[in-house]
């Protein structure tokens, strides 16, 4: 049971550390280029949606759904966002 528990506790740390790397690289690219990267935060969301989906289908909790779907949903957005920078389109107007 405790190797289980380390094991979990170490997937959330590495999902924090990848999150803040992700955010670290996005803000550099911003500053440095005049663009945005949604890629990386589209990879970030899935790792969170992926896990809420599983735990959506196992648990059966309203919780869970309704992360799995809002996860989902942020994914499928951001990785919209990301294909549309890679076209030349200007998202930057989309945002504001």
């Amino acid at each position: 049971m405790y190797k289980i528990e380390v094991q979990v506790q170490a997937g959330s740390i590495g999902s924090l550390a990848a999150s803040l790397l992700a955010t670290v690289l996005f803000v550099t690219q911003v500053v440095v280029k005049d663009n945005w990267d949604f890629g990386l935060y589209a990879v970030i969301f899935s790792v969170s949606a992926a896990g809420f989906l599983y735990k959506a289908f196992r648990m059966k909790r309203r919780r869970d759904i309704a992360l799995a779907i809002a996860f989902t949903l942020a994914t499928l957005l951001l990785t919209a966002l990301h294909i549309l920078e890679l076209l030349d389109y200007d998202v930057a107007r989309l945002a504001g």
